[in-house]
């Protein structure tokens, strides 16, 4: 679909900010990782490569808004499993229907996981974004672990899951897709993946297996004990 630019009123984007931001403070024990911190970051993002590459800035924002309400619905879930949740928003904020579907299709299409070269240039904006949330240096040593607890998962499966996604997107050349990201940020996605294909094989070794096993046992031991 293409519309004009800007098509959703400002009114109408600080109605689903407000939703948003609501539902992130209310879930916040839940959205450890992609709370309102990681939508705000890709929201401001997502609008500046949308002004970029062309695309429609109202609609992207929006986008980036609402394009990871599914953990809220299920942990470790795709992005298709926050639709229902995702649509009563933009109704309930009056975005037309017609452009609350693109919206959705949006975040279909710029989730990493199943991502292609060649996607909307709506897509390509909020994907450029999220992406570069990942691959900030910052991420792994200040939010990996939140995304473990957030998702239920061991690092094992995040390293997995990380390599599994990304790297083949990485040596296809299409990592990010603004051409500006790609020369910026380029060298974090790199260091980025390049430390957890090494967490990846380090998780695998038997005495890491034992130092890992040896530092959860410490932690549980100073847990302090229930009332």
């Amino acid at each position: 679909m293409r519309a004009r630019k800007n098509t959703i009123p400002s009114h109408t984007i600080e109605a689903v900010d407000h939703q948003v931001r609501r539902l992130c403070w209310r879930y916040a024990d839940k959205l450890q990782f992609h709370g309102w911190h990681h939508v705000s970051f890709v929201r401001a993002k997502a609008a500046g490569f949308a002004e970029h590459n062309g695309a429609d800035r109202a609609v992207v924002e929006v986008a980036a808004l609402v394009h990871d309400v599914n953990y809220i619905v299920h942990r470790n879930s795709p992005a298709a499993a926050g639709r229902d949740l995702r649509m009563s928003i933009l109704r309930e904020c009056g975005v037309e229907e017609t452009v609350a579907r693109w919206i959705d299709d949006i975040i279909d299409e710029a989730e990493m996981a199943t991502r292609g070269r060649h996607i909307s240039l709506e897509a390509q904006a909020l994907s450029d974004a999220d992406t570069l949330f990942k691959a900030l240096p910052v991420t792994p040593v200040v939010l990996a672990h939140r995304y473990l607890r957030e998702n239920g998962l061991s690092l094992r499966e995040l390293a997995h899951k990380i390599v599994g996604e990304q790297r083949d997107v990485h040596d296809s050349g299409y990592y990010f897709y603004n051409p500006k990201a790609a020369e910026n940020y380029s060298r974090w996605a790199l260091a980025n993946l390049q430390l957890w294909q090494c967490i990846k094989e380090a998780v695998d070794d038997p005495t890491v297996v034992e130092l890992l096993d040896a530092v959860h046992a410490t932690d549980f031991e100073a847990e302090p004990a229930a009332s």
